[in-house]
């Protein structure tokens, strides 16, 4: 399969066929998921979560994202590779996100990159765009707006209904080629979907109306811990025929039993 195209993702909103964007943050759950044949695959700052170990996502460097990245874009032949702009590395000044975005692409061999934000950093997408570096923005209660709030997709409140769609317009006119919605109001989302010539794509709690949907694997998928004492995720749980596995192989090792890596052909 040919690697999917922006002028691609454009004719797929025009035709009215849905955008999948799924994460990984490793060479072969990219080749995994690369051959199942998402439009995309996210290389998240919620790595520094579900690959790292972080308590929440924004400790994680750009160094250690840019190592994630590097990974998914070797295993993926199929998937744009988008890689994350994590906290603090496109917040203060323009130049320095042009060249975070710039070391982002140069050294982890990324297609485009994501950053958060609403019309504030409109100036930093344009700036990156004309650099020749593909955006996709990220706007709405995203996990960096949300940071010191207890969590963001616990949040009771959303942005105004006018700043959305402030948000939304600066940063298709400042040449981001996709925007990812996270807590906009699902009634919003639909109506800006039409609103754009950019494709959307819904993040968590913004409904179904959007071109696309974002799957986070572990947590859509249940690949964590948590998932083996209590099923919440509806796809999965991954992590039960893992942890079920694990547990096979050591009974096995510690009955005498043979044990080889790979089945006899």
């Amino acid at each position: 399969m040919a690697q999917v195209t922006i002028p691609e993702l454009n004719r797929m909103k025009r035709d009215g066929q849905k955008i999948v964007v799924m994460t990984a943050y490793d060479f072969e759950l990219a080749r995994i998921v690369d051959r199942a044949a998402p439009e995309m695959i996210l290389v998240g700052d919620s790595g520094g979560r579900y690959s790292l170990g972080y308590d929440d996502f924004n400790p994680v460097t750009l160094d250690e994202m840019i190592l994630l990245t590097r990974s998914v874009s070797r295993g993926a032949k199929h998937a744009m590779v988008v890689g994350d702009l994590p906290f603090m590395t496109y917040q203060v000044t323009v130049e320095d996100a042009v060249r975070n975005a710039g070391r982002m692409m140069k050294e982890s061999g990324a297609d485009a990159i994501k950053l958060e934000g609403g019309e504030d950093y409109a100036p930093a997408v344009r700036a990156i765009v004309r650099a020749g570096i593909p955006v996709m923005a990220h706007m709405g209660i995203t996990p960096m707006m949300a940071i010191g709030q207890g969590g963001y997709l616990s949040q009771d409140v959303n942005p105004l209904e006018e700043q959305i769609r402030r948000d939304a317009l600066a940063l298709q006119d400042a040449g981001a080629f996709s925007v990812v919605f996270t807590r906009v109001p699902p009634a919003l989302a639909s109506s800006l979907t039409k609103e754009l010539q950019i494709p959307t794509l819904a993040g968590g709690g913004s409904g179904d109306d959007c071109d696309g949907q974002v799957c986070v694997m572990h947590n859509v998928f249940g690949l964590t811990v948590e998932e083996l004492d209590q099923t919440k995720s509806i796809y999965g749980p991954l992590a039960k025929p893992i942890f079920d596995t694990a547990q096979t192989f050591i009974s096995d090792v510690r009955a005498g039993k043979p044990v080889r890596s790979r089945r006899d052909s």
